[in-house]
């Protein structure tokens, strides 16, 4: 799986452009350590093999020791895309090979799924477990151990969780080192630039180093005075150039000349040459080089290479399939104690209270906080708690409600942080493509991570209490990816000593919030917006019973069906805003996102046809993304950063206290003025949050 992943990695590297011998540029420190890791390793298992008692009675420190190089070297060169991965996946195998005295089991039952026999295993460093599992299986760290069969060759074998991040990790940083060489992160300005290009006058900034550069092939810096993105934008399309694309009047703009292997390349220099009037041309690129390059400055293939924000985004997705998990098992523990809708209502009762209730507290200490690790001792507190869940059940039922509380509140710290961290790991033009990935990712959880969730738990059986496990697990995978991100200190506005009161804190966020014409009016929009949203959840399976005529499937598939929608709509619209988000105004972007959205609630009162309603539902979920995203974004623009915590916290307890009391009150509306009515009057106050946007000058603008 190891060299599968290598592989993988190197050839999608290829396609995308790059070159093997960038593989010579990666600079990793501490080589040495990781090839005493691997001597560690193998040289064990080979004297073991040979029969010497010694290493035999040794194996648990030589392996753990060979680990813990292992987990050092990764450690140390964790700014490299992927490395983050492969360390979790290394940390996760010796956990696994620790606490079974220096071996790693495998489950025999996927052995033989993946074609294999027992007399095939032949390493000492393994050992066999099955088919029955033991009692201690958990205690033997059961879930790290080799349990994933792979009947496929030539990969036939079984891997662990732990393979699979190694090699997902291996796999990501061979693409990167193809593509770019050695550079441990993506944050320059002139990987978005078309390789030898110069924009306008651009070549005789720094004349010398320009030639140089356009010479060699290297990428120039374009210092045309634009803004980094403005100059990435206008540097991504062939520019209009009078009487054709060949040289002439192009000043400023790019002047192309023949490539080295074109027609009409005889006595041109082979990448740049100087005109008369001293501006530097660039060769002229083929179709397929144009996409190439078009490629590699992608928001979202920067966003993947740069290594801090994709360990962000890996912890999250991973610990948000973990949330679902939980979700699905939480539902049927409580149902299946108490057996009562009431109680499981209360749950989510209890997961919902503390967004309104600690949003602004939450926000002010995360602004008191360094971002990062609020976030890991929040992974770390969540798994802690998410553990103790089934325990609490068993013993009273009573006690479950607290932990969900607790949850949530500790979710509300994290959040905040989670909004103010990411502008401080990606550039200024990448935010909005950034916030598009992490809203992407969250809804492929919810569209993979829901149905998976139900498969599993419905596995599970009597073993209930092992989803909250593997839940508290993907927490701490989660807090282990933020902890080898790389962030610099903010600096402070006040010492400790100087710092104002808590109260005088709490009203300064507030205060900025109230004072900020753009992010007021954007949160005013919220809280309308999130009424409707609210309702829609709430009134959807009457809508899926009540409304939907003509088709033989059950209310509950109907459901199914109205949320699948929602959620396909959400990835729609987070990839389109990561495409095209960019180029539009996010103030507009809001506005059309809510007016879109209301249309689409309003028009659900009009149709009992199901695929209808199920178009209008993904309509709902791309809208919801075009306003979303582009909310964030703007918060995190312009909001200074010893601010962020408390802006946001204000701004989501806001928003979800009009959620919550959406949730609340749509019941008894469609009870006393029925559901067609309910959706119109919802779907028209969405409407009017995103036309009132219109008439304030610094939202359309925004």
């Amino acid at each position: 799986m190891l060299i599968g992943g290598i592989a993988l990695g190197l050839l999608a590297g290829l396609l995308a452009g790059g070159r093997l011998d960038n593989l010579l540029r990666v600079r990793l420190r501490w080589i040495g350590l990781l090839f005493l890791a691997v001597l560690v390793r193998f040289g064990t298992e080979l004297v073991i093999v040979r029969g010497i008692e010694w290493a035999d009675a040794l194996r648990l420190p030589l392996f753990a020791s060979a680990y813990a190089l292992l987990l050092a070297g990764l450690w140390v060169n964790r700014r490299h895309p992927g490395i983050s991965l492969a360390f979790v996946g290394s940390l996760a195998n010796m956990a696994a090979i620790v606490m079974n005295g220096g071996s790693m089991p495998i489950y025999e039952p996927s052995l033989r799924a993946a074609g294999l026999r027992p007399e095939d295993v032949t390493s000492p460093f393994y050992s066999l477990i099955g088919p029955e599992l033991p009692g201690d299986f958990i205690l033997r760290a059961g879930p790290l151990i080799d349990l994933i069969p792979l009947p496929v060759p030539p990969f036939q074998g079984v891997a662990s969780i732990g393979d699979l991040f190694l090699g997902a990790g291996l796999a990501f940083f061979a693409f990167a080192a193809v593509l770019r060489g050695g550079k441990p992160e993506l944050a320059l300005e002139a990987e978005a630039a078309p390789e030898g290009t110069v924009v306008g006058l651009a070549g005789v900034a720094r004349p010398g180093r320009a030639v140089e550069a356009v010479v060699e092939g290297r990428p120039v810096r374009p210092a045309t005075g634009l803004s980094s993105g403005l100059a990435e934008a206008s540097a991504l399309e062939r520019p209009l150039v009078l009487a054709g694309s060949g040289p002439g009047l192009a000043s400023p703009a790019v002047v192309s000349l023949p490539g080295p292997d074109e027609p009409g390349s005889e006595g041109v220099a082979p990448y740049a040459a100087l005109t008369a009037v001293g501006v530097l041309v660039a060769p002229r690129e083929t179709a397929a080089q144009r996409l190439v390059r078009r490629l590699r400055a992608h928001p979202y293939v920067r966003l993947a290479l740069n290594g801090g924000f994709s360990a962000l985004w890996a912890g999250q997705l991973i610990s948000l399939f973990g949330d679902r998990i939980h979700q699905v098992a939480l539902v049927f523990l409580v149902l299946g104690l108490t057996n009562s809708p009431a109680a499981v209502g209360l749950v989510f009762v209890a997961a919902t209270l503390p967004n309104l209730l600690l949003g602004p507290v939450a926000g002010t200490f995360v602004d008191r906080w360094e971002h990062r690790e609020v976030m890991i001792v929040a992974d770390l507190l969540r798994a802690a708690v998410i553990v103790l869940v089934p325990l609490a059940a068993v013993t009273n039922i009573l006690l479950v409600y607290p932990l969900v509380f607790l949850v949530t509140a500790i979710s509300v710290f994290f959040r905040p942080a989670r909004t103010a961290i990411i502008p401080r790991i990606v550039r200024r033009d990448e935010l909005m493509a950034a916030n598009s990935a992490t809203w992407v990712g969250e809804t492929i959880a919810d569209i993979v991570g829901y149905p998976l969730a139900g498969i599993f738990v419905a596995l599970l059986g009597a073993a209930l209490p092992l989803a909250f496990w593997v839940d508290a697990g993907t927490y701490v995978v989660s807090a282990v990816l933020l902890a080898m991100i790389q962030v610099t200190p903010l600096a402070r506005s006040a010492s400790s000593d100087g710092r104002p009161g808590f109260v005088a804190e709490l009203r300064a966020g507030w205060q900025f919030l109230r004072r900020e014409t753009v992010l007021l009016a954007n949160t005013l929009q919220g809280v309308v917006g999130q009424l409707t949203a609210g309702m829609l959840l709430t009134v959807a399976p009457l809508y899926a019973r009540d409304a939907i005529t003509g088709t033989d499937f059950e209310p509950t598939a109907i459901y199914g069906f109205l949320e699948t929608g929602i959620g396909v709509g959400n990835l729609a619209g987070g990839f389109l805003l990561g495409l095209v988000g960019a180029r539009l105004a996010k103030g507009t972007l809001v506005i059309i996102g809510y007016a879109a959205a209301g249309i689409c609630t309003a028009a659900l009162a009009f149709t009992g046809n199901l695929p209808t309603a199920i178009g209008l539902m993904v309509g709902v979920g791309v809208a919801n993304m075009v306003y979303v995203i582009p909310s964030q974004t703007l918060f995190q623009e312009r909001t200074p950063a010893e601010l962020m915590g408390r802006v946001v916290g204000f701004r989501f307890a806001l928003v979800f206290g009009a959620m919550t009391l959406a949730m609340g009150g749509a019941g008894v509306l469609v009870e006393l003025v029925g559901l067609g009515p309910v959706l119109v009057v919802s779907g028209l106050m969405t409407f009017g949050a995103g036309v009132a946007g219109l008439v304030v000058p610094a939202v359309r603008r925004a």
